[in-house]
C-alpha cells in the first residue's frame, strides 16, 4: 500500500502544469537571463588584465623608459605598449585597441576616452611616474652618488597587508544570484507540499474526503504525499543545478556532489514548509496558497534575490533574521561550499536545513492527523 500510494503521488505531481512551469521552465528561463546580465561583468570589470597602451615619444626620457620596461616584462605585465606616432596612436585609441595614449617628453601625459578601471590605473601609473622622476632628478642634482640608493628605495615594494591563502572557489560576487535562484526554486516547492496537506483534508478537496473515508491510515497518505512531492522536487532541483552548471557553465566552486546534496535538501525543506503551512487551521486553500507565496517571496527578498546587497544590510542591522531564514540558509550553504574548504560552515547550514525539515514534517503530521469531521 505504501509503495502504491507513493507511485501515484509522484505521478500526480509530475502531471501538474504549474509544477512543470515553475519548477522546471522557470529556473531555466531566469537562469539564462541572469547569465546574459551578469555572466561577463566580473570578468570584464573586476579582474585585472594587461592594459594595452600606445606610447608616443616626443623626447627621450630615460627615467620613464626604464619604468616602461619594468611594467611590460614578466608573466603578467601591467602594460602592453605599442610605440607609434600620434596619428596611429589616436586611431588605436578610438578603435578601442588601446585604453590610453602616453605622450613621453620632459613629462609624461595621458590621453584617454573613458572612465573605467583601466583608465584609472593608467592615471595612477602616470602620477607615480611623475613622482619617481622628480625624486630621481633631485637626487642627481644634489648627490649623484645617492642615485642608486634612491632607485632601490623607490623600487622596494611596501606591503602593509598580511597575505592569506585564498580558499578554492569562485570569487565572482554575481554568482550569489544563482545561489538565490536555486534557493527560490527550492522554496517554491512549498506549493507542492501545500497540495499534500490539502489533499488529506476532507473540507479542502473531494480527494481529501475520499481519503478520510478509505481504509488506508491517514499517516500513510501524509507520509507518501510528502515523500512523493519531495521526490518530484528533487528532480526539479537536479535539472536546475545541472542546467546552471553544465549548460550555462556557472562556476559554483566546491564539490559537485555536495552541491547536488545541498540543492536536494533545499527542495525537501521547501516541500515540508508548504506541508506545514497547509496543515495549520481550517482556512480555505486559496488563503493558505496566498500565505505560502507571500512568505516565500519575503524570505527570498531578505536573502538577496531581488536586491543584491540586501543580505549584507540585514546582516549589519538584524543578523538574526537570516540565521533563521530558510532561504538564506539554503543560499548560504552554496556560498560556504564555494568559499570555504573546511566544510564546517557548510555542515552548519546542512544541519540547519535538516532541523527545519524534521520540525516542519513532524508538526505538519501532528496537526493534520488531529483534524476530525462530524460528517463527510
Amino acid at each position: 500500500m505504501f509503495w502504491h500510494n507513493l507511485k501515484y503521488e509522484i505521478k500526480t505531481v509530475m502531471r501538474e502544469k504549474d509544477f512543470i512551469l515553475w519548477m522546471l521552465l522557470f529556473p531555466i528561463i531566469l537562469g539564462t537571463l541572469f547569465k546574459v546580465a551578469f555572466g561577463s561583468i566580473y570578468e570584464n570589470a573586476e579582474t585585472f588584465h594587461t592594459i594595452p597602451v600606445a606610447v608616443v615619444e616626443t623626447k627621450e626620457n630615460e627615467v620613464f623608459a626604464g619604468m616602461l620596461t619594468a611594467m611590460t616584462e614578466g608573466e603578467e605585465p601591467a602594460l602592453s605598449a605599442t610605440v607609434t606616432d600620434d596619428g596611429e596612436a589616436r586611431k588605436l585609441l578610438f578603435d578601442g585597441d588601446v585604453y590610453g595614449i602616453l605622450y613621453v617628453g620632459d613629462t609624461v601625459e595621458l590621453s584617454v576616452t573613458g572612465k573605467g578601471m583601466q583608465q584609472t590605473i593608467l592615471q595612477e601609473i602616470v602620477a607615480r611616474c611623475s613622482v619617481y622622476e622628480t625624486v630621481i632628478r633631485d637626487a642627481i642634482a644634489e648627490n649623484p652618488a645617492a642615485v642608486s640608493d634612491a632607485v632601490k628605495a623607490l623600487s622596494a615594494e611596501v606591503d602593509v597587508c598580511r597575505k592569506n591563502a585564498s580558499e578554492a572557489g569562485n570569487p565572482d560576487v554575481y554568482v550569489q544570484y544563482f545561489y538565490n535562484l536555486i534557493a527560490m526554486v527550492a522554496i517554491c516547492g512549498c506549493m507542492t507540499g501545500l497540495h499534500v496537506s490539502t489533499n488529506s483534508q476532507a473540507n479542502q478537496s473531494t480527494l481529501g474526503a475520499r481519503r478520510n473515508c478509505s481504509a488506508t491510515p491517514k499517516s500513510i497518505h501524509l507520509v507518501t504525499g510528502v515523500l512523493g512531492s519531495a521526490v518530484s522536487q528533487t528532480c526539479s532541483m537536479v535539472v536546475c543545478v545541472t542546467f546552471l552548471r553544465f549548460v550555462l557553465r556557472v562556476n559554483f566552486g566546491g564539490s559537485l556532489f555536495l552541491l547536488y546534496l545541498s540543492a536536494i535538501l533545499s527542495g525537501f525543506l521547501g516541500v515540508t514548509m508548504g506541508f506545514f503551512v497547509g496543515s495549520i487551521g481550517r482556512m480555505r486553500y486559496e488563503v493558505k496558497e496566498a500565505i505560502s507565496m507571500s512568505v516565500s517571496m519575503v524570505l527570498c527578498f531578505l536573502s538577496g534575490l531581488m536586491v543584491g546587497n540586501m543580505k549584507g544590510i540585514i546582516a549589519e542591522h538584524m543578523p538574526w533574521i537570516n540565521r533563521v531564514n530558510p532561504v538564506a540558509i539554503m543560499s548560504d550553504s552554496f556560498y560556504c561550499l564555494n568559499m570555504y574548504s573546511d566544510y564546517r560552515r557548510f555542515m552548519t547550514k546542512i544541519v540547519g536545513m535538516l532541523i527545519y525539515i524534521v520540525a516542519f514534517t513532524v508538526i505538519g503530521v501532528l496537526f493534520a492527523r488531529r483534524k476530525k469531521y462530524a460528517s463527510i
